[in-house]
This record gives C-alpha cells, structure tokens and sequence, in this order.
C-alpha cells in the first residue's frame, strides 16, 4: 500500500448468477478472490457479499438469500431488463444502502442494469468492474451514462472488451491476476489437450473438439455446464471423438490437470473480456492456442507462449495444435509471474480506487 495513502473499508458485491465456489459466475469468482486476497495484504479491510451457498477458501462472505439471476451471455442484443422476484442482487445492494456508510468504496461484479442504475443514489461511491464487453444496448446505455455522470469508476480487463464499447477511452483497464504460487510448473506433458470454461455455446467447445479430434489427441474439458442441452447436442455431433468431461474442479485440482497438458484451446466465439483460463495455464507452463479475438489475443504471445488463429479457422486450430512442441513451457511460466500475479493485479486496482476517491472529493 502507498504509504502516503490511508488504509480502505471496502464492500466488494459478486455476481448474481451464482454462488462464489460454483463456476457459474465464471472468471468473476477467480476474479474477485484474487482482488481481494491481495486488497487484504495489502492493509485494506475487505468484506463480500455474494449468494447463499458462497464458499471461497481465505474470505469471510456474508450471504445473501434470493433468486438468482440469468447470465447475460444468453440474452439477444435488443433484450428487455429484466429480474426475477426476491431478486437476490436486488437484496444485495438493498443491504449495502442500508449499511454503505461503514465503507469507503464500494465495489459492484456484476454485469447487470441494476448497480449501474443505483450509483447516482448512492453517497458511497461506487466502482464497477465490468466483466464482460457489449452484449446489449440497455447494458451500454446504463454503463455510458455511469461513466459520463461518474467518470474514471468503469474497470475493464482488457483493450479489446473495451473497445466494443462507445466510451472506450473512458474504461480504465486492468488487466488481471492469479496466485501464481497456487499453481505448479509442469515440464513435461501428457499426451492430451485441454479445454476449461462454461459448457455454453458462446465458448464454442465443438471447435476444439473438432481439431483435437483431426489430429488424433485426447481433449479433457473442465469446468461449469450450465447449458446441459448444448452438451448433449455436442455430444450427438461427435460421437465417436476422443474428449470427455471432467467436471468443474477446485484450484487446486484444475491446475494439477490442466498443467500436464499439451496446450490449453480457448475456441470463444464472443469477444472475451479477458481470458483467466490462459493465465491459469500459462502459470502452469502450459502453452495456449487461442482464437485471436477477445482478451485472450493480448494474453498469448504468438510464437512464445502459444500460437494465435484466425476466429473460427478449424484449419489454423490444427495447425497451431501441431507446432505446440515448438513452445518453451518455461517461458510460459515466466510471462505469468511478469505480467499476471495478484502483487501486480492488487497494485492497479489500488491505484484505481484511490484515484475514484480523490475524483469524488
């Protein structure tokens, strides 16, 4: 912490589409834990509120009852707001208005129209983290006028989320960042691929299924499926291809599986906002093959710490697959402690608190 900067009271606010500990909010869960585990060794004092059934191993969350909320990746570009009854996000923030003058700054995950619209009543100021790029033009509007009102409070992770955007210039970007020291180095591999993320179309999985299965070499896939009907399709589509479902697993036990790949496929057919699965790998030694779109394309150093493709290019994915062996594990390794510890993460997101304080005043 700036010595020259006083210590913060901060309420961080997660996702409303599930529980910290379930993968249903995504990069979002890593995302928050990182920020805050490091905001506390930092000297910041650091409390959480996030759905019923929230477990995440170092933070003491306080628990919010209600129904959760659909994630934005499923809704059409014209989409209405909407929110369930007994909104769990609605109960959220309506604690938060209750209790806002105990804290500093106040700290909102979720990509959702309901935060953006409550900042103005708010006396406690209000930074945004926004998780994910344009998706609909209700969610553009209620974050531009956010940003305009309140300008410097709109976090992205990458150039490329914001940039689908209107008010690009305005996002302050972040970057990200992991506990290196949670994930082990592995040199030598196995003879398989990786996938991890949501089984949801948006991620297109078919892709790397479809490469992997072209060259001959297994695909274990990690993580939450809240799109089990997407599944099965895939499953229908390639019955007779080498992949199979390995369930969404702890830190611990992801990085364990995922740092004995070849390489990590990361097939997005949406624009990432920033891709925590290629740091994740990239900590473990594990080259990654990316479409180049998103978050992702300024992740992978093409040629150092894997190999970029053409969008949507199943030629390029096989072809990048075969040059994997072309890739030093170690300076895979090197390029996640250099650019995405949480040392690093903790210090620009400090920044950006300090700097949305002294706007306010």
């Amino acid at each position: 912490m700036n010595p020259n900067q006083n210590s913060l009271k901060l309420l961080l606010l997660s996702t409303p589409v599930g529980a910290l500990g379930s993968g249903l909010g995504g990069g979002v869960e890593l995302t928050l834990r990182s920020i805050a585990l490091e905001l506390m060794t930092l000297g910041h004092s650091v409390s959480v509120l996030a759905p019923v059934g929230s477990d995440v191993l170092g933070l003491s969350i306080f628990q919010i009852r209600g129904k959760l909320h659909t994630s934005a990746q499923t809704q059409r570009r014209n989409a209405l707001i909407e929110m369930p009854g007994d909104s769990v996000l609605a109960n959220m923030w309506a604690h938060t208005c209750k209790n806002q003058g105990e804290y500093d700054l106040l700290v909102n995950f979720a990509y959702d129209w309901l935060p953006f619209y409550l900042t103005s009543f708010f006396s406690t100021p209000i930074a945004h983290l926004v998780s994910m790029g344009s998706l609909t033009l209700a969610m553009d509007d209620v974050i531009g006028k956010t940003v305009k009102q309140f300008p410097g409070t709109i976090g992205v992770h990458s150039r490329a989320q914001a940039e689908t955007f209107a008010f690009a210039d305005d996002c302050r970007c972040l970057g990200n960042g992991i506990d290196l020291e949670a994930y082990d180095f592995c040199a030598e591999p196995e003879n398989y691929l990786g996938w991890v993320g949501r089984i949801a179309p948006e991620k297109g999985i078919e892709d790397a299924i479809a490469a992997a299965d072209r060259l001959g070499i297994p695909l274990k896939i990690w993580g939450a499926m809240p799109d089990s009907d997407y599944w099965d399709e895939i499953c229908l589509t390639y019955p007779d291809a080498a992949f199979t479902y390995e369930g969404f697993l702890s830190t611990e036990a992801l990085q364990k599986a995922l740092g004995q790949c070849q390489g990590l496929m990361m097939t997005h057919k949406w624009v990432e906002a920033f891709g925590n699965v290629a740091i994740e790998a990239l900590a473990c030694g594990v080259p990654v093959v990316s479409y180049k779109r998103g978050g992702p394309a300024e992740i992978v150093q093409d040629g150092v710490t894997g190999w970029l493709v053409e969008p949507d290019s199943l030629d390029g994915l096989v072809e990048a697959i075969a040059r994997l062996p072309q890739i030093d594990r170690q300076a895979c390794r090197q390029r996640a402690e250099a650019e995405y510890s949480m040392l690093a993460m903790g210090d620009r997101v400090e920044a950006w608190f300090y700097d949305i304080l002294e706007a306010r005043s």
